[in-house]
């Protein structure tokens, strides 16, 4: 833990050096690939020659490289053959997409992040004892190719099959309940092994933890966690914003033994980790075998991909990330959204999605506004909710609104005062939003749906995305998948 603080310690000092290593070290290993010798990486020799040399691409762009690696063939992105792809959890859509893991990948940026969030954890909180027990790791399933030359899985599930001996010693399901992917069994497996072990620490994303907790407490009798595992301290978490769960988990585990810590990981790599129990915003993992870009997302969503390096970033900017990895993906964008919060050292902070917003009047809403809005209006008038989601509905060619389903834990007194509040605290997050909210005259006040408890749980069991990485989209550009959650509902609703 020492070495490694001193090694993270190094690249805060010395950020854009020790990407630019990054850069060289990307460059020469995969000189030799099909893509490498595609596009002239004996050639390039500095960021300019990287650029010209290889353009920016989305997933369905750089396909064709992937299927190449997924039919066998060796040094396609990354010398040898890719033996795991990780099944990314398509929350804008029904296609699925199949990330290459390579070993280097495995080991230097998921394994060595998971080291450093426990470094990082022990560097803050001194007096730490979560090596006394076990840790309880939920996560996805994991499947062979019919030839069995390579997993598809969760990258959560890769990860969990590919630990060593050691680390699944102390850890909590059995491998064969991990990796199940009959979501149900395995929640009752995980609840049944666990409910007696010492657990001190949990990981996994915070909706699906929230699950098996409730059922843990139901199958124990216990009136909180605690009472369950005593010696509980610390909950490693990531994939979606943990504010809105923040105080359902405090009911859960009262008291102030507990500890929280927060990751930014995706099936492309692992980027960043909270390092400050205070800090807003994650902490940029540098010398993890990333190189990092960033498109501005004012000009992204007219159409441009000029990139920056980390030393042109702003603050309070939102960004598009485009990286090289050690995985063999090359200026590929990931989709996500990310704004910086500090400079010094770099931390970052998810705000969306680039397919993961709505600007059909023009009113730019991304995820973080939405989240906040919610937050700040349940606040105010004491109630919860589970989950939602949002798509546009049009009243005439020239007018509109946004819809929204939303899911309560409990429904707030008056849902005509709720609208008004998530209404009037969406204005106060986005300026475009209120000037397209001005009286009326192009976008009406929300219309929200109550959607019954289990609503959108069924609507995830119905498109087989129970459990590991899947979550509810919270905004659609279309209605799509709007229309297809309303049909899961049963015969009776409330609307305003």
């Amino acid at each position: 833990m020492h070495k490694r603080m001193n090694k993270i310690n190094n690249f805060i000092k010395k950020p854009h050096s020790t990407q630019h290593n990054v850069f060289n070290y990307l460059i020469r290993k995969a000189a030799q690939s099909s893509f490498g010798r595609e596009h002239n990486f004996n050639h390039i020799i500095d960021y300019s020659s990287f650029v010209k040399n290889i353009p920016v691409r989305t997933y369905e762009e750089f396909y064709s490289y992937i299927q190449r690696s997924r039919e066998g063939e060796k040094d396609v992105l990354w010398p040898g053959k890719v033996k795991w792809f990780a099944k990314s959890s398509g929350t804008t859509n029904s296609i699925s997409k199949y990330i290459p893991v390579t070993k280097n990948s495995l080991v230097d940026c998921h394994f060595k992040a998971g080291k450093d969030m426990l470094s990082l954890y022990g560097n803050n909180f001194v007096n730490m004892d979560i090596y006394n027990g076990k840790g309880l790791m939920l996560g996805g399933s994991i499947c062979y190719s019919n030839d069995g030359k390579f997993k598809d899985g969760d990258l959560s599930a890769i990860l969990l099959d590919e630990f060593p001996f050691w680390v699944n010693h102390h850890r909590v399901p059995d491998i064969e309940t991990a990796l199940m992917a009959k979501w149900e069994e395995k929640l009752e497996r995980i609840a049944t092994q666990s409910i007696h072990e010492n657990i001190t620490n949990l990981t996994g994303v915070p909706s699906w933890m929230l699950i098996l907790l409730k059922r843990i407490l139901k199958k124990s009798g216990k009136k909180n966690i605690l009472e369950v595992w005593p010696n509980l301290e610390l909950y490693m978490h990531g994939g979606i914003n943990f504010e809105p769960y923040r105080e359902k988990f405090k009911e859960l585990i009262p008291g102030s033994q507990m500890n929280y810590i927060e990751g930014y990981n995706a099936s492309e790599g692992f980027f960043a980790i909270q390092d400050k129990s205070n800090s807003e915003g994650l902490l940029l993992l540098l010398d993890h075998g990333i190189l990092f870009e960033f498109i501005p997302m004012s000009i992204y969503k007219n159409g441009s991909r000029k990139t920056i390096l980390l030393k042109n970033v702003q603050l309070n900017v939102n960004y598009v990330i485009v990286i090289s990895t050690n995985g063999g993906l090359w200026r590929y964008i990931i989709g996500d959204i990310i704004r910086f919060t500090s400079l010094k050292p770099f931390r970052v902070k998810v705000t969306g999605r680039t397919k993961s917003y709505i600007n059909t009047f023009g009113e730019e809403l991304i995820v973080e506004n939405t989240d906040t809005a919610l937050l700040k209006t349940c606040h105010s008038l004491k109630c919860e909710v589970k989950d939602y989601t949002v798509a546009p509905i049009f009243i005439d060619e020239n007018s509109g609104g946004h819809q929204w389903l939303i899911e309560f834990e409990n429904t707030p007194v008056d849902l005509n005062l709720f609208t008004f509040e998530l209404d009037k605290n969406l204005k106060k997050l986005n300026s475009d939003y209120a000037a397209k909210r001005s009286e009326n005259l192009i976008m009406n006040i929300p219309e929200i749906i109550l959607l019954e408890k289990g609503t959108f749980y069924r609507w995830l069991s119905k498109n087989n995305r129970l459990g590991g990485q899947y979550k509810i989209p919270k905004l659609c550009s279309d209605r799509n998948i709007v229309e297809d959650i309303l049909a899961c509902r049963k015969k009776f609703s409330t609307k305003t």
